[in-house]
């Protein structure tokens, strides 16, 4: 695997850099304590090609391959995690109607996800008593003329509030476990969807995270994504995709956290010497940086293989996993050297370690990535 990046590459890396430290990092702090939806950023974004950085050209999209998707979602996440979720929801939403909808499906749709007019895409998959297991999921699809009648309660959906298509799964064969699931796609404002009140949440504030109601939703056939039935693959290809996206997500935040904390350990002084001169706050540096390299040549490792067209379940899972988890520590370590400061909002790692947190939740808990790991290695008996 060759890790050079393309001009292509680093120009969307820059483009995002840039950007986030003009746009997004001044204003972070203040979308975290006052929850502001990121509409205007989300509007540049899609002006600077950034919402649809996987996206075919023919559909408003930078055709420029998953490394420089995640480069770009590094760069995002480094200045503010709650855009970053957005960004990633909407070009996950626009890669899988590329992949699974019709002509018609994506002349329609995807250009408004990528280019602005939609704002951003939302993904409704989990419900209240369905989240890791998604198969177990209530909402139905009861066919009506002309299409489907919708009904059903989905849960924790990203950018709920704001999203100008839903790509929402509902049961349209409910005894046949996931094999009758099926996807459909849903304008903002159709009748019978009605978003419910955003989450209270421990991180990532600028993001917002609803209930969506369906009542009697009706959808047209011609909007169904995929085959009868496809719905649940649908999702797990989703997923896998998503889990890169995840992963750097995360790179970005722990990145952020061992830049802060390299800086504050070589400003505070201790002892009569910087706190980077002793050895225990060094050997946090050195750990998180360590980490933070293995995140990063796992994530570019499950890119490579996902622009290659080569199999990467176990390489995004690997990814997604050590990443998340890695931040986290990252961001424990980083409030640790700032020591008092380091729990207050006088500095921002106390809100890296909260917007971090749940990246060992969303896109498939940690356990569910060890769970397909796992099957993986097994299925295939290969082990690197």
């Amino acid at each position: 695997m060759n890790f050079d990046l393309t001009e292509e590459q680093a120009l969307i890396a820059k483009s995002a850099r840039d950007f986030a430290a003009r746009v997004l990092a001044p204003r972070a702090a203040d979308r975290d304590v006052t929850g502001r939806f990121p509409v205007e950023e989300l509007q540049e974004l899609a002006s600077l090609g950034l919402l649809g950085v996987t996206v075919p050209g023919a559909f408003g999209g930078s055709e420029a391959g998953t490394m420089a998707y995640s480069l770009a979602m590094t760069e995002i996440a480094r200045a503010d995690a709650s855009v970053s979720v957005a960004m990633a929801v909407t070009n996950m939403a626009a890669e899988l109607i590329c992949r699974w909808g019709t002509e018609t499906q994506k002349k329609a749709h995807v250009p408004k996800l990528v280019g602005g007019p939609y704002l951003c895409g939302a993904f409704a998959l989990s419900e209240p008593q369905s989240g890791s297991d998604a198969a177990a999921m209530k909402t139905t699809a009861t066919p009506a003329p002309g299409g489907y009648r919708i009904a059903g309660t989905k849960q924790w959906i990203t950018s709920g509030t704001h999203a100008g298509l839903f790509v929402i799964w509902a049961k349209t064969n409910p005894g046949a476990a996931s094999r009758g699931i099926s996807a459909f796609l849903v304008e903002k404002g159709t009748p019978g969807l009605t978003v419910g009140k955003a989450e209270e949440k421990m991180g990532l504030h600028g993001s917002s995270t609803v209930q969506l109601h369906l009542e009697d939703l009706f959808v047209p056939e011609d909007q169904r994504l995929g085959r009868e039935g496809d719905g649940f693959r649908i999702a797990m290809t989703a997923l896998d995709g998503g889990r890169i996206g995840i992963a750097s997500q995360a790179l970005g935040i722990a990145t952020a956290a061992l830049e802060q904390s390299a800086r504050y350990a070589s400003e505070r002084v201790q002892f009569g010497v910087p706190l980077a001169e002793h050895q225990a706050i060094r050997f946090m540096l050195a750990d998180m940086s360590t980490a933070l390299e293995a995140s990063r040549l796992l994530t570019w490792r499950a890119a490579f293989l996902k622009d290659q067209g080569l199999p990467f379940t176990r390489e995004a899972a690997m990814a997604k996993l050590y990443s998340t988890e890695a931040a986290t520590r990252a961001c424990d370590s980083a409030i640790q050297i700032h020591g008092g400061y380091g729990y207050t909002r006088e500095f921002p790692v106390e809100r890296y370690l909260r917007d971090a947190r749940v990246g060992r939740i969303y896109e498939g808990t940690s356990e569910v990535q060890r769970m397909v790991i796992a099957r993986e290695i097994l299925k295939s008996g290969v082990l690197s």
